[in-house]
């Protein structure tokens, strides 16, 4: 299929390589890309003929995280509309976390946000070291909701501590010691580093991969519809608070949230 905001390739072995394709936004998450995306892993994950998916990006970035535009566009919708696009981020997060075919990350670029929350549904990640991460909301007034299950299943909460609140930024070398990555690489190294995650599918049984896969997610955290439902409420609180309404307002009009050190309130 065609779509606006992906990419989306298969090799004759059956490797299917997923790109977010917005390189001139960094590769933010737009509604329109929510719902390309979701559509895209459901199918590659239906088709007999895919063994593995790759997901990267195009461009200098990863994935810079929720499209800002998007964002700004929930201060001023109803409660049901925050609510419905909020569960377009949960259902494309919970698509590629149930998967059933094994997804690795090709990170080439920096990841913030949803960025990382991308690369904690992947089975393995492997990323360029010099790419930078960041869960940054709360710069913003808000908080990583929808991809926090995720996040906190690939790190574990003591890990994630560490870097889910605080919004600071991070290096290569400390995603990997988070368990974010599975190791950083240089750009050079990066696709074979990435085809020696691929190469052992390909001979390992698909529908045993599968089965295998679904085994570990049933004995690993629980994210179920409760779950993803009680993430979708507290981004919906979060978009309709007066932090977040100030934290989007002053990264537009390019100046500092009235909580930072030195700002005059």
């Amino acid at each position: 299929m065609e779509y606006d905001t992906i990419r989306v390739e298969t090799d004759p072995r059956g490797v299917a390589t997923l790109s977010l394709a917005r390189p001139e936004k960094h590769n933010a998450m737009s509604a329109r890309m929510l719902v390309e995306m979701t559509e895209a892993i459901v199918l590659l994950g239906r088709d007999p003929a895919v063994r593995v998916v790759v997901l990267t990006g195009t461009g200098a970035s990863f994935c810079a995280g929720g499209d800002l535009d998007w964002m700004r566009q929930q201060m001023d919708a109803d409660g049901p509309t925050r609510a419905r696009e909020a569960m377009k981020l949960a259902n494309m997060l919970q698509a590629l976390n149930t998967c059933p075919k094994p997804v690795i990350g090709r990170v080439q670029g920096n990841a913030f946000g949803g960025g990382v929350g991308l690369i904690s549904v992947c089975d393995v990640a492997i990323s360029v070291d010099t790419a930078r991460f960041g869960l940054t909301e709360t710069r913003l007034g808000l908080i990583p909701a929808t991809i926090g299950p995720y996040v906190a299943a690939r790190m574990g909460e003591a890990k994630a501590r560490r870097v889910f609140m605080s919004a600071r930024i991070f290096e290569a070398q400390e995603a990997a010691a988070l368990d974010l990555l599975a190791r950083a690489v240089p750009e050079a190294d990066l696709d074979a580093a990435v085809e020696a995650e691929v190469k052992p599918y390909l001979a390992a049984a698909p529908g045993a991969v599968a089965e295998a896969k679904a085994l570990l997610r049933r004995l690993g955290p629980v994210i179920d519809e409760a779950a993803i439902a009680d993430t979708v409420e507290a981004l919906v609180r979060r978009w309709e608070s007066a932090e977040a309404g100030e934290g989007i307002a002053a990264f537009f009009e390019k100046r500092k949230a009235r909580w930072i050190e030195g700002t005059r309130n």
